[in-house]
């Protein structure tokens, strides 16, 4: 059952487990390092529909029945449904959900929300208010600039500080500990951080404190340090953010992480050779990296363990057009390999 440890983290003494997981993505994600990664890459972006936010949602909906089908579940089996996107009001989600039929709970962590909803997800699990829990999460390019910068037919040039919102979708399933599947061990929600950045193209600056504040809270609490993880791995700081996360974590807390921190908007695009910017943003980032590459990595025993901090930016279009500095938040999960792998 939850035990609290420390002021912010949660154990989950269950160790629940994510029994199945999936990742869809879009052409340019396709395109990137971990193209052999993913369950399925869309070579058109519109998924066959009529808007960018219908596309969207029929990402999710697509990670969401892949994932249930690899946990051999069907909808109809989930007793919750945890998710969001980025969209006003999370139609992404919403609309992209609703004709599964499953208990639905809709959150808004921003680009965070993959972090935020597994580890809700695995909560409810461990205390045993759900057996079978569905957590997911999307964004789309194209949706994203359109609701928070400039539709693409503005023709807007995007500075170097700014990320490419990835066009892409994942979703765990989490149940009862089983000994050959990844366990989630613990969990902790974040504090809403605002170090005063106001510029809408420079997320990973806005978020990196919050990155900061939620691993020196998880680290002070479970009393570990960086070394025992194969792997810190934030959400979509990208390099401006995950530099200064690194500095950050140095200087406000004697926190040396970069032997083992990496980056999902790091790891999605090859930064060089696509015309990424900074790297990858967006919920699809983390929630496309993490029930990919990283999932495969734990299962196989190649990782032990990897604490899993996916950052948001819990801006709207109407607090950057009033002038409002962007609070930020970060939620870590801690993940470990599975029983059968360990030593």
């Amino acid at each position: 059952m939850v035990e609290r440890l420390g002021k912010y983290t949660l154990a989950l003494n269950s160790h629940p487990s994510i029994t199945g997981c999936a990742a869809v993505v879009g052409k340019t994600e396709g395109e990137g390092p971990l193209k052999d990664e993913f369950d399925f890459i869309f070579e058109d972006d519109t998924l066959g529909e009529t808007s960018f936010e219908k596309a969207e949602s029929a990402l999710q909906k697509e990670a969401v029945t892949r994932a249930l089908t690899k946990a051999g579940k069907t909808p109809d089996e989930a007793d919750i449904s945890l998710a969001g996107d980025l969209l006003d009001q999370c139609i992404g989600t919403s609309f992209g959900l609703r004709s599964l039929n499953m208990p639905f709970i809709g959150l808004y962590g921003a680009c965070s929300t993959m972090a935020l909803s597994l580890g809700l997800a695995s909560v409810l699990v461990d205390c045993g208010a759900a057996k079978v829990a569905v957590a997911s999460t999307s964004s789309h390019f194209c949706s994203a600039e359109r609701q928070f910068r400039l539709p693409l037919e503005y023709g807007g040039q995007r500075t170097p500080t700014s990320q490419r919102t990835a066009t892409a979708a994942g979703a765990s399933v989490v149940e009862s500990r089983r000994n050959d599947k990844p366990t989630v061990d613990a969990v902790t929600f974040g504090r809403i951080t605002d170090l005063g950045i106001k510029d809408s193209n420079n997320m990973g600056a806005a978020m990196a404190p919050a990155a900061a504040n939620t691993i020196a809270d998880f680290l002070q609490d479970t009393a570990a340090s960086p070394s025992d993880f194969d792997m810190i791995l934030t959400g979509d700081l990208g390099i401006v953010g995950s530099k200064l996360l690194c500095e950050l974590l140095q200087k406000d807390h004697g926190i040396v992480i970069e032997s083992v921190h990496a980056d999902c908007g790091l790891l999605l695009y090859d930064i060089e050779g696509q015309d990424v910017h900074s790297g990858g943003s967006g919920c699809g980032c983390s929630g496309s990296v993490l029930n990919s590459y990283i999932m495969r990595r734990l299962e196989s025993g190649e990782l032990s363990r990897v604490l899993f901090v996916a950052t948001g930016a819990l801006m709207s279009p109407t607090s950057s057009l009033q002038g409002e500095s962007i609070p930020s938040i970060a939620h870590a999960v801690l993940l470990s390999k599975p029983l059968s792998r360990k030593e």
